[in-house]
């Protein structure tokens, strides 16, 4: 058979024609591929990077602008076919399981194993895959790391069981979400304030519980350190409108939290009364280090991490802890957290060569421990109350620096071990 180009019957049109339909299918299938890993919750500055470099394998030039709410695409092919994509999304949640799913539907399309038609069908299949982990094992997740953070706190097998049941009832509230806008849009300060009043409740029955470490630790899985960290991570790879959106996004979010529980705090004492708080005893280390791998298998279910990468999901969680606490033993808590941030990077950028998967599924699993999300909040607590939580001076001092901290190791990890993906 004869080629396009030695075809005496086939015109110059068709040839066009043909070119222009290959340019169609091709940034249909970008901007399907953006839209799809910016609703998995891929940071902006690896995005952008990964869609360029795919952009590029396919033979288009790519330029890319993402923000939490907003992404623009402009794809050239050629000198005389341009096209721009501006579209309206919302921010995305981290789902781990999918987000390796399409990498791995990516590599299959570069290496012609798949078609791009039959590539924008398995795109649509993931995006539209439910939990895979069901409702009943996302409750035990709820609960599981609502008890577990109260156990890093070191607070009392009192607190690690209320906590627990606080866990399952905001799971409650966030499926009630999935199937009411309406309940969404009001979800992680209602979840405050309902948590607030049970705490009130449960001290009216049980004095030896901490009430806003247990409230503290019902809501924690909405608590945006992670969010926090992604911005300054973004404004830091100088992808500046992003960084900024994610970190006020991520400020409002926690302010929304807050408010909750001081309003929820308010209404439990006026119905209860004000409860008298007994010092109850201390939990023992052995808890708080168990803590970390149960902390870190129920992220598993809660990011929707694949059973497969489970296990270097936990380990991650376990290298971050371990490593921030004996390098904090000598060089103080803030600096220990940048070595833990470079241990927990080092170690994501391994295993994304090791098992040729995204480093962000180690990473964000890892780094999740070490976010000082809840310093985030207990210090705003010291700021507007002057009220201490857990006897934690000078923590205001101290947020700046371990944030800082988080992103000087992960930058420095990328050095000491280059990454080989983008995602």
């Amino acid at each position: 058979m004869r080629s396009l180009e030695h075809h005496p019957q086939i015109s110059p049109s068709w040839t066009v024609q043909l070119d222009n339909a290959e340019f169609l299918e091709k940034r249909r299938f970008i901007i399907k591929l953006g839209k799809a890993l910016h609703k998995f919750g891929t940071p902006a500055y690896r995005l952008e990077a990964h869609l360029q470099s795919i952009s590029k394998v396919l033979g288009i030039e790519g330029y890319f602008l993402i923000s939490p709410t907003s992404m623009t695409f402009v794809l050239q092919h050629d000198t005389d076919q341009e096209y721009n994509h501006m579209a309206r999304v919302k921010p995305g949640e981290l789902d781990l399981g999918s987000l390796a799913r399409t990498d791995e539907l990516v590599e299959e399309v570069l290496s012609g194993k798949r078609t791009l038609t039959e590539a924008l069908e398995r795109l649509e299949e993931i995006a539209n895959k439910p939990n895979p982990y069901g409702p009943l094992l996302t409750l035990l997740a709820f609960g599981t790391s609502a008890g577990a953070f109260a156990m890093l706190m070191g607070t009392s097998w009192n607190d690690v069981f209320w906590s627990a049941l606080l866990g399952f009832m905001v799971y409650g509230l966030v499926y009630r979400a999935e199937h009411s806008k309406r309940m969404a849009e009001t979800l992680e300060p209602l979840a405050a304030i309902l948590c607030a009043i049970a705490a009130c409740g449960i001290a009216y029955f049980d004095p030896y519980i901490n009430i806003p470490v247990v409230i503290l630790s019902g809501i924690i899985v909405f608590i945006p350190g992670l969010a926090l960290t992604l911005g300054l991570a973004e404004l830091a790879a100088r992808d500046l409108i992003s960084g900024t959106a994610r970190i006020m996004d991520a400020s409002m979010l926690l302010f929304k939290l807050y408010f909750g529980a001081i309003f929820g705090m308010v209404i439990g004492n006026a119905i209860f009364g004000e409860a008298i708080y007994f010092e109850p005893e201390p939990l023992p280390r052995w808890a708080i280090w168990s803590a970390v791998p149960l902390l870190s298998a129920a992220l598993v279910i809660i990011f929707k991490a694949r059973l497969k990468d489970s296990p270097w999901g936990i380990f991650a969680g376990i290298v971050a802890f371990f490593s921030a606490m004996l390098a904090g033993i000598y060089l103080g808590e803030s600096i220990g957290i940048f070595f833990g941030a470079l241990a927990v990077g080092i170690y994501s950028n391994l295993y994304a060569r090791w098992m040729k998967s995204p480093a962000s599924i180690a990473l964000l699993q890892g780094i999740v421990i070490l976010v000082p999300g809840s310093k985030t909040y207990i210090g705003l607590n010291t700021l507007i109350l002057g009220e201490t939580m857990l006897n934690q001076s000078h923590i205001g001092t101290q947020i700046f620096l371990i944030f800082m901290s988080l992103i000087a190791g992960l930058i420095f990890a990328n050095v000491a071990v280059p990454p080989r993906r983008t995602l």
